[in-house]
């Protein structure tokens, strides 16, 4: 294979994987445990940038449900936006994995 032309599929690789870097990154991912009552909204790189709670899950007596409502709602949005990332970036380099990019 003729080496310039292995370069520029290189190159081109990751600019489209930079770019796609920076497209998950903007997405953002929402989940919801409790039935609708906690939803946690995350973005591609792994932000959380809202948490919603419905005042009828709040009881005082069982704050250990609501802790556990909120911790499973991050966790989804989170396992949405990794899964999301990893299928885009797999698209992009075709199954290979790249230290740094995966």
């Amino acid at each position: 294979m003729d080496m310039k032309k292995m370069m520029k599929q290189a190159q081109k690789m990751q600019r489209d994987a930079a770019a796609a870097q920076e497209e998950i990154a903007a997405m953002t991912f929402e989940a919801s445990a409790g039935g609708g009552m906690v939803k946690a909204t995350a973005t591609g790189d792994g932000a959380i940038t809202g948490i919603v709670i419905d005042p009828a899950a709040v009881d005082p007596e069982d704050v250990e449900m609501l802790q556990d409502m909120v911790t499973a709602a991050v966790n989804e949005a989170l396992r949405s936006a990794s899964e999301a990332a990893n299928a885009r970036m797999n698209a992009i380099m075709g199954g290979m994995k790249i230290p740094g990019l995966m």
